[in-house]
């Protein structure tokens, strides 16, 4: 293994911790604030009527829990 491949799967194991973190965060109902970046929070959808586009029949959706992402100043003063 060259230093390419060792970084690549270094990179590739730091991304998937990142990830199963975030994602254990949120399924416990937690933030995750990343100062300056962004949060990672869990929002609140309500139920609403929703229709099928294909029938037009009207249907009802479900509340639910979605992942949300906020970015930070910081971050967007940066993409400017």
């Amino acid at each position: 293994m060259n230093k390419t491949e060792l970084v690549s799967k270094v990179a590739e194991k730091a991304v998937n911790a990142f990830i199963e973190t975030v994602t254990e965060a949120l399924k416990s109902g937690n933030d995750v604030p990343l100062i300056g970046f962004g949060n990672f929070q869990v929002k609140q959808r309500a139920a609403r009527d929703g229709g099928n586009p294909k029938t037009g029949e009207a249907l009802k959706i479900a509340a639910a829990s979605v992942p949300s992402f906020k970015v930070g100043q910081r971050l967007k003063e940066a993409v400017k």
